[in-house]
């Protein structure tokens, strides 16, 4: 069963975004936001869970307003763009990270892109982008990657002994990403008791720098009793879900009012539209990450690595630095060979470029301006040989 085309309201975005579908995007009518215009160069902006391409709303009009072409979608799975399985039991292949590069390249060929100036991708959307790096530089000239950093390809499954050991905690755990792979994620997150509007307001609030428990720091290995140190959004409780999880932080009413990274008209526009299409679309990506077969996709790749200038920003109070232990230094180490700097932005969480949007905007802009440099150079090099 796919998601058909809806017929509704244009979202209330901010002046200089606009809206529109492009048909034939591998398979999708992708529905994307745009600012800027066609012939400058291009960035795509991919985002992550459960996100939209709204989440880009502060940023786009920034980066436009330095010369950028900007485009953001909603990705496989989200929002507005349509021609996907809205089932569980769905073949996850057309979720797996090698058909959302795809859709990325796809989305260029509709467009008449043939490269463009950088991709850049936050949380989910940050390997979605890397991989689209890695795999087609002729495609991407550069990548920024958003508070998920890349370790490079995988060289086997990644082993299920963890969850034993966080269930045998004697504080029982279990991964959000094992949870979000169950059938019942999905539900228990868009029908709990506190309503979706407030689900969604307490899982960004304790995503983000407002929440006091945010003080991240690396951990020491991939071991129960060290990923148990996080946050329960990351390290959930093993008889609860995540809306059960997050409800005791619900922000109080002047927590809401002083949100002015997220007020609550712009807070709607998520609840509206996930009322509207469920979150399954993107909790198939995490059941994707343990597939037998989407992880072998992903092994064909074992050794290469992304060659195109790359960099790495976070919020200084987002565990999603470390919620992977040693990944972070093998990105800057291994998987990027013309890495261009690690960035922590001060007064920002997870939610880095709606919190901190001007510093994520200055920080995003002089690397692409570093990056174009280096691709001349390259080109010129070419050029002489």
């Amino acid at each position: 069963m796919t998601n058909p085309a809806p017929d509704l309201s244009p979202l209330p975005l901010p002046q200089g975004i606009r809206a529109r579908v492009v048909r034939g995007v591998n398979g999708l009518q992708m529905h994307l936001l745009e600012a800027g215009h066609a012939g400058k160069p291009c960035l795509l902006l991919l985002h992550g869970f459960p996100e939209l391409a709204y989440s880009w709303r502060k940023l786009m009009p920034r980066l436009a307003d330095a010369g950028y072409h900007v485009i953001a979608p909603d990705q496989r799975g989200y929002g507005r763009t349509t021609g996907w399985d809205t089932r569980y039991d769905a073949d996850l292949l057309p979720f797996g990270m090698m058909n959302l590069v795809r859709d990325a390249v796809a989305l260029l060929d509709a467009l008449g892109l043939v490269r463009i100036a950088g991709v850049i991708g936050h949380d989910f959307g940050s390997p979605v982008a890397a991989w689209c790096a890695l795999q087609r530089p002729d495609r991407f000239a550069a990548v920024a990657l958003m508070s998920a950093p890349f370790a490079g390809p995988p060289s086997g499954v990644p082993s299920s002994e963890i969850h034993a050991e966080l269930a045998a905690l004697p504080r029982p755990r279990k991964h959000y990403q094992a949870h979000y792979g169950t059938r019942g994620a999905n539900a228990e997150m868009l029908h709990g008791p506190q309503g979706l509007h407030a689900f969604l307001r307490a899982y960004y609030h304790m995503k983000s720098a407002d929440w006091p428990g945010n003080r991240p720091y690396p951990l020491q290995g991939w071991r129960a009793d060290e990923l148990a140190k996080m946050p329960a959004y990351y390290v959930m409780d093993l008889d609860l879900g995540m809306a059960e999880t997050v409800a005791p932080h619900l922000p109080t009413p002047a927590q809401v009012a002083a949100h002015r990274w997220l007020p609550d008209d712009e807070l709607a526009v998520y609840s509206v539209e996930f009322a509207r299409t469920g979150f399954q679309g993107g909790l198939q990506w995490y059941r994707c990450s343990s597939d037998a077969r989407c992880v072998a996709e992903l092994q064909a790749f074992a050794g290469r690595t992304i060659d195109v200038p790359a960099c790495f920003i976070a919020g200084a109070a987002d565990w999603g630095m470390f919620q992977k232990p040693g990944e972070l230094d093998r990105m800057q180490q291994q998987a990027c060979t013309a890495w261009r700097g690690t960035h922590v932005v001060p007064g920002a969480g997870h939610w880095v470029q709606q919190e901190q949007p001007e510093a994520t905007a200055r920080l995003l802009l002089d690397f692409l301006r570093g990056a174009a440099s280096y691709n001349d150079g390259v080109n010129d090099n070419k050029g002489r040989a």
